[in-house]
């Protein structure tokens, strides 16, 4: 068996509760003072590190004291969240971990029938939104049986008061000065933490529908030490020099994300930073943050470093910036070189790190500051291994392609109650990632994907889950969704349809009724191509081979994408 490692040492990671590591900790670099998390808009809106743990605390009591979270024991009952970025947004995460309960975010953009879908593939115990996502929240616990009294509205609005509102009697559950307070429960062992889930967080893997993905307490708390190797070793770099670097960034990525769980509510403060919270992304707004809080790191997808390189209102918005990655979808060299001409002065160019959700995120990187001329997606990072096998599940040679499978402390517990998913995901205790790359001179490189995934501006979308909806057209036979390239979203969904006996059932009847049914980001951007079949296996799996063969064959000829 051919195992690669990290050029570096492992690090002996602490054996401890993802709370205790980050509020009780010694390698965490956040001071009592340090003030972690910031409305952009409005920067009076804070917290500290201390308020955040007294604030935790009170928080976790009134959930499980009013809403019996965690009461049974932990790893049991799940808090769903569909919230705008805001400063609140990490203490909800925190405070349902200490109440013995998991943390589940719902994406922004979801429709009443997806929200439906995941409360009820969750089992979720209590719901909360912000109040522009009141509406559908409370259509879609009502068709899943869940009562007013067991929604809350989150409201940051006020510096230093901070609410939740009960949606059946519209009063606050939160009073942090003469409330309660809970001691959230020690794990002390690796075991304890990796068998207790902090967070579910849905995925589609490398096939079929979304699910749920279990991360563990042990998960979340490796993934700082492991995954911002990196950010320390130029921190220790820029020490050497006689200067310090002080982490600023900006969240505009979604809770939903992993990039919302790792990058903003955990990583600065392990690195003793701030975050600046975005109520959602919007381009104006990002790039003047960005120059607005000085900004010294920039974590984004391709699409938003796309229109960073090609809007003329970048001038001096990223001078500030001193290190820069790229994630979620691949991204090229010359685009990254067009980055580079807009921040750091020229000095900075976007790295590519890879990672999934199952992974709690990145396994692989650069070290902050350096140039990859290969633009590779870097090192496999400390504590974690890597393996590539063929389609036989044999090692490859280096320098050949072949799957990655990795193994580490920051590999997933299992899919939500899906033990067959959980199996398929798995080769003796690795996970299969889905990606095809090359390793090479210590550095990997994703060359392909045998993920079904479609990545539109670093979102997952999930063929499986547009085919469901296609079919649910009465005037739909069959249907089969991929991802086709697109120049400024990286990928976007294209369906293949063969329409009902009799049917004329049109492009745009299909998109209005996609409109009515999925978010945005879900929409079939790369058109609708009526056929007569879909191609299928004996077994009668779709053959998204095959169709991906009629793309590249049609763009080779300069055809017309219908296919009648």
């Amino acid at each position: 068996m051919k195992v690669y490692k990290s050029p570096a040492k492992d690090i002996n990671l602490p054996e401890l509760d993802v709370l205790t590591f980050l509020f009780e900790s010694k390698s965490v670099l956040a001071k009592e003072d340090t003030v972690l998390h910031v409305e952009a808009a409005n920067p009076k809106n804070s917290i500290t590190k201390a308020e955040a743990r007294e604030l935790t605390k009170h928080m976790s009591h009134v959930l499980r004291t009013k809403y019996g979270i965690g009461a049974n024991g932990p790893s049991k009952d799940i808090v769903l969240c569909v919230v705008n970025g805001n400063p609140m947004d990490p203490l909800l995460f925190y405070s349902t971990l200490g109440a013995g309960g998991i943390w589940s975010g719902a994406s922004t953009a979801f429709t009443v029938p997806e929200l439906v879908r995941q409360i009820k593939d969750a089992d979720a115990k209590l719901l909360m939104c912000t109040a522009e996502y009141e509406e559908n929240m409370v259509a879609a616990a009502k068709q899943c049986g869940i009562p007013l009294d067991r929604i809350l509205r989150v409201d940051p609005s006020t510096p230093k008061d901070w609410k939740l509102i009960n949606l059946k009697d519209g009063k606050n559950v939160l009073d942090p000065v003469n409330g309660g307070k809970l001691e959230w429960q020690r794990l002390t062992t690796k075991e304890e933490c990796h068998k207790t889930t902090g967070c579910l967080l849905y995925s589609s893997g490398t096939t079929g529908l979304p699910k749920g993905v279990r991360l563990s307490h042990w998960n979340l708390m490796a993934c700082n030490p492991i995954c911002m190797s990196v950010a320390d070793n130029y921190r220790a770099r820029c020490k050497q020099e006689g200067r310090e670097f002080v982490w600023n960034v900006i969240a505009h990525l979604p809770m939903a994300h992993i990039a919302g769980i790792a990058w903003y509510s955990m990583n600065p403060f392990f690195m003793g930073g701030t975050c600046y919270w975005m109520p959602k992304y919007d381009f104006d707004g990002f790039i003047e943050n960005n120059r607005k809080y000085r900004t010294t790191i920039v974590m984004t997808v391709p699409p938003i470093w796309l229109q960073i390189a090609k809007s003329p209102k970048v001038t001096d918005h990223f001078d500030s910036v001193e290190a820069a990655a790229t994630g979620a979808a691949p991204m090229g060299m010359e685009l990254a070189k067009d980055v580079q001409k807009k921040i750091g002065k020229g000095k900075v160019r976007p790295a590519q790190c890879w990672g999934t959700t199952e992974t709690t995120g990145s396994m692989t990187g650069n070290n902050f500051g350096e140039l990859d001329e290969t633009f590779s997606v870097g090192s496999i990072f400390p504590n974690l291994q890597l393996r590539l096998v063929d389609d036989n599940d044999q090692d490859v040679k280096e320098g050949e392609p072949g799957e990655l499978l990795v193994k580490g402390p920051v590999v997933f517990q299992e899919y939500h109650n899906r033990p067959e998913a959980t199996r398929d995901a798995f080769l003796d205790g690795w996970y299969r990632t889905g990606d095809v790359g090359i390793f090479k001179d210590g550095l990997n490189y994703i060359v392909d994907r045998k993920k079904e995934l479609i990545k539109y501006k670093g979102l997952q979308v999930a063929p499986a889950e547009l085919e469901d909806t296609l079919l649910a057209h009465p005037e739909v036979a069959d249907a089969a969704v991929i991802g086709v390239q697109d120049e400024a979203a990286g990928e976007v969904p294209r369906g293949y349809v063969v329409r009902a006996a009799n049917s004329k059932v049109t492009e745009k009847e299909i998109q209005e009724f996609f409109k009515k049914n999925l978010a945005q980001h879900k929409q079939l951007r790369g058109g609708v191509v009526f056929i007569n079949e879909i191609p299928k296996s004996p077994s009668g799996k779709i053959l998204r081979k095959n169709i991906r063969q009629w793309v590249a064959d049609e763009q080779a000829a300069g055809r017309s994408k219908a296919r009648l």
